[in-house]
């Protein structure tokens, strides 16, 4: 929902002053899961040395300087995951890995939402956040894990799955375990410590992929630490919101992107004129998620759309909604869930719904970071130093 870029200069600032957690994780009694290997080839994107990166930091990226400490290799890796079908495809992401022989942990970072392809991870643009920022938050020591996601990268000619729990999480965590695959095959010395993080898309990813390594792995992953910040997990109270109360204009683009993608891959497939008044359907059904409507989403839609989900009448598409609902679970890892409660993209009653809801089901390891007076952008801050705080705490 927010765009990666402004997410991610803070992280990466922020992160690379933690100091890497020496100590090791007690994991839940869980079935052994033989690993998987996904990895298909691995290319050498770049070596840089900590001159030729302090050198790529000038005027206001020149504080950056000082927090250079080490060379890094930057690789993009291919490899397979499923589709929505549960077909096979190929999808990529970077990893960005230190020089060094010391033990080192991973930070799987989840992207927020880009809207071009050169963002994509793997592509280690200039001027992307993994080119300015992971490189910095990798020269400290850390190994650096970023999926594209399905529709950027080798899968760019797929549509994306924007926000939808399963094309999320299984593409991050098939990165995962081509990223181990990577480190084996080259003798990286991985001490198996493993933190994942996200903001905005990249909450919700997070937040998926967590549940799916928790309930779907058993012990392949030591899970050290979650920081979630401001993800829509709980999707059917949000997509209610979204349907019967103001929203600004601005974020339009991000709700018709949600909506399309759940018409496409649930197999609805209905008209843009079931879903919205004229003359929005035409532009949405010419346009796509790139219509541009400046007036608030819900006194586009249509009365028979509306009072279809508001007496649950629609199933299909209530049902799609569920479908996407991670909040209502227990999570077993350290979690902390970041959100201002004044969001204006991504409605504050997603983190608050999911900490009560993990709280009704007994979890003492999950806590709610509220940000007062904080919205989506102003947020940022406090998410991404609590989120350096909360790591660095663990031992």
């Amino acid at each position: 929902m927010l765009t990666a870029k402004s997410i991610f200069l803070l992280l990466f600032i922020a992160v690379t002053l933690l100091v890497a957690p020496t100590g090791c994780k007690t994991l839940s009694e869980t079935e052994t899961v033989t690993p998987v290997r996904t990895l298909v080839n691995s290319s050498l994107i770049g070596e840089y040395s900590a001159s030729q990166l302090k050198a790529r930091y000038a005027g206001s990226y020149s504080f950056l300087q000082i927090f250079i400490r080490n060379g890094i290799k930057v690789y993009r890796l291919d490899y397979t995951t499923t589709d929505a079908a549960g077909k096979s495809i190929k999808a990529s992401g970077a990893i960005l890995v230190p020089d060094g022989t010391a033990p080192m942990s991973m930070i799987s970072t989840q992207h927020g939402t880009i809207v071009s392809e050169n963002d994509a991870p793997s592509n280690y643009k200039s001027g992307s956040e993994a080119y300015l920022f992971g490189s910095v938050f990798a020269s400290q020591g850390y190994i650096i894990v970023a999926p594209d996601y399905i529709g950027y990268g080798a899968s760019k000619d797929v549509p994306h799955t924007y926000i939808n729990r399963n094309g999320l999480a299984t593409a991050s965590l098939d990165m995962l375990r081509a990223a181990r695959n990577f480190l084996t095959d080259s003798n990286v010395n991985w001490n198996n410590r493993l933190y994942i993080t996200g903001y905005s898309e990249g909450g919700y990813a997070t937040m998926a992929l967590q549940k799916k390594i928790e309930e779907e792995t058993g012990n392949e992953f030591n899970l050290v630490a979650s920081s979630c910040g401001a993800g829509p997990y709980d999707m059917p109270a949000f997509m209610r919101q979204i349907l019967n109360e103001t929203t600004g204009y601005y974020n339009n683009q991000l709700y018709l992107w949600v909506l399309l993608t759940y018409n496409r891959m649930y197999g609805l497939n209905r008209p843009m004129t079931y879903y919205f008044k004229e003359p929005y359907a035409s532009q949405v059904a010419s346009q796509g998620k790139d219509a541009r409507i400046n007036v608030s989403l819900n006194t586009t839609f249509t009365d028979t759309f509306k009072q279809a989900i508001n007496q649950g009448t629609d199933k299909e598409f209530l049902a799609a909604v569920q479908d996407n609902d991670i909040h209502d679970w227990k999570p077993r890892t350290r979690t902390q869930l970041y959100h201002g409660d004044d969001d204006d993209i991504v409605s504050y009653l997603n983190s608050k719904n999911t900490y009560d809801a993990m709280q009704k089901r007994g979890a003492t390891n999950v806590e709610l970071k509220t940000m007062p007076g904080a919205n989506h952008g102003s947020g940022l801050l406090e998410y991404v130093t609590g989120t350096y705080a909360f790591f660095g705490s663990i031992q």
